[in-house]
């Protein structure tokens, strides 16, 4: 049992009014349950029931046991003193207010239908990733499409907020701030925090200012990673980025924020996926491309967008995984269409949201949305997971709302807060 079962039953009045009588035996009446508050204080406000005879309008507080009222210490608590009914599961002690009136107290365990106690049950408690996979497919498909439009909006509202929240870190600067996320997603899943040190050791201003030479990007990137430093293997080319990184990082004071080699992993990756690999191609993105938030803003339309961070890095690393190792005679690929989807996926769409969102434009969610529902799915074990009880998956909104879904909802078990379980568990839907 959970409260949140409980907010769930009051709140769409799932339990027999039959004879309602709080446990000191006055008759209760519901006219109207409240509205679910989602900040500090009582769990429904502006509730109005009739307890004997007086109509009461208030707050109601709700717990498993009427002794929660005590050990969360609402009865110390003042802000409680508006509380006029107390429900709960079982009462297994009778309370009072902060100001010592008695607390009306409804209980309901026994008088909620066992078949949707069941339901509850047995989707809480549930061993699968996805709870409600057996009866997936007997939901009707408009309620699984809200939900999956509800929980893309949802995951892209969250997503602005922290571009907004980095944004304001770095005092409005969008350019900095899309150089920071563009960083960050190079390192893709098993390096994402070394890329985003990367990201916050090396300023976008320090870039800009030696982008006129591809050589002193790549030794700006690879000597602040720390493959420049100690005993790593060497030829004449990465000798040349070790002499103008340690000019560079003299000029620019960049020795104390840079990284270590041990930071990076290359474990059970993949050659085309090592960090060095994916440094070279990040450092012939800011070479080819100025102002990159600004061509962002600017692209018409995803083609562009793709364009934009198709790009090949240098002759040395179309040959070389590693610093100082060639890769054999096939050569090393160059940033593929999966890792720009990727990008405009994890990277562009929060972006265009985030900046749409500020300038306070009624399409902020749409526009991403759009990019989204151009871009080809992910593939990864989760949305595995997902078509594999029935799910379709078609474009990169599908797989986006899969993720939220599965992370937000299911591995959470909030199945009372989804519109997939809330139609599970509708008393008046039989299995």
């Amino acid at each position: 049992m959970s409260e949140s079962f409980i907010h769930y039953l009051w709140q769409y009045q799932y339990f027999n009014k039959q004879e309602l009588y709080t446990t000191q035996g006055e008759a209760v009446q519901v006219i109207h349950p409240g509205y679910l508050n989602h900040h500090a204080g009582p769990d429904f406000q502006q509730a109005r029931v009739r307890i004997g005879p007086i109509d009461w309008v208030g707050a109601v507080e709700i717990h498993i046991h009427a002794s929660g009222w005590r050990s969360h210490h609402h009865d110390e608590d003042a802000a409680y003193n508006n509380v006029v009914l107390h429900v709960v599961w079982r009462e297994d002690k009778p309370v009072q207010r902060h100001d010592g009136t008695h607390l009306p107290t409804l209980e309901l365990g026994r008088r909620v239908d066992d078949d949707i106690v069941w339901r509850y049950r047995r989707l809480v408690n549930s061993s699968e990733p996805i709870p409600c996979a057996p009866s997936l497919p007997r939901v009707p498909s408009l309620t699984v499409l809200n939900m999956l439009d509800r929980t893309v909006a949802d995951r892209l509202e969250v997503k602005a907020k922290e571009v907004l929240q980095r944004l304001a870190r770095n005092n409005g600067d969008w350019e900095e701030t899309c150089y920071q996320l563009l960083v960050r997603n190079f390192g893709f899943k098993i390096n994402r925090e070394p890329f985003e040190q990367l990201a916050h050791g090396l300023p976008y201003k320090v870039i800009l200012k030696q982008r006129h030479s591809l050589e002193q990007v790549e030794a700006l990137l690879f000597g602040q990673a720390g493959f420049l430093t100690g005993r790593q293997p060497e030829d004449e080319y990465m000798a040349r980025l070790r002499r103008e990184y340690s000019v560079l990082a003299a000029k620019y004071n960049l020795m104390p924020r840079q990284l270590s080699r041990a930071q990076w992993r290359f474990l059970r990756l993949r050659p085309a996926n090592f960090p060095t690999v994916r440094i070279a191609q990040l450092a012939a993105l800011l070479f080819a491309q100025k102002h990159l938030f600004s061509q962002i803003l600017e692209g018409k339309d995803v083609r562009v967008l793709k364009a934009l961070f198709s790009v090949q890095q240098s002759a040395y690393w179309q040959h070389h995984y590693l610093p100082g190792k060639l890769a054999g005679d096939a050569s090393v690929p160059s940033v593929g269409q999966a890792s720009v989807e990727n990008i405009i996926i994890n990277t562009v769409a929060p972006l265009v949201a985030a900046y749409r969102r500020l300038h306070d434009e009624d399409d902020a969610v749409d526009k991403a949305v759009d990019l989204l529902q151009a871009m080809n799915p992910e593939e990864n074990h989760i949305v595995t997971r997902w078509t594999a009880v029935g799910m379709r998956c078609g474009s990169a909104f599908d797989s986006q709302a899969l993720l939220g879904l599965h992370n937000n909802f299911c591995l959470k078990r909030r199945c009372l807060d989804c519109n997939i379980g809330f139609s599970l568990l509708n008393p008046t839907r039989r299995e």
